[in-house]
């Protein structure tokens, strides 16, 4: 949970507070401004969990890229011959990609 999340669940609570309070009192303004400033703290609460989010998919993307990079590196000290060969094969295709006969 990051800080605007925190933040924005504050904002909402005291906006029913501040809305809760203008119906005891009878005050529209601040009814209003409490349903403004829950409505401010939802949606600063939906921007920290879209954050939230994205860093969620940002780790998981980064640890795959890190056992991609284990595996590689597994093929490549298990079998070198091998991969000289696919890359000078892959080599070769690229190179007659670019010819023009």
């Amino acid at each position: 949970m990051n800080e605007d999340r925190i933040a924005g669940t504050t904002r909402n609570l005291a906006g029913k507070a501040q809305e809760g309070l203008g119906r005891v009192t009878g005050d529209p303004k601040s009814q209003a401004e409490g349903l403004v400033e829950q409505a401010a703290g939802a949606a600063q609460d939906l921007y920290g969990q879209a954050k939230d989010a994205a860093a969620d998919a940002a780790a998981v993307v980064r640890q795959g890229a890190a056992d991609t990079d284990d595996y590689v590196r597994q093929i490549i000290e298990k079998r070198p011959y091998t991969t000289a060969i696919i890359a000078l094969c892959i080599g070769w295709v690229i190179g007659r990609m670019g010819r023009q006969d």
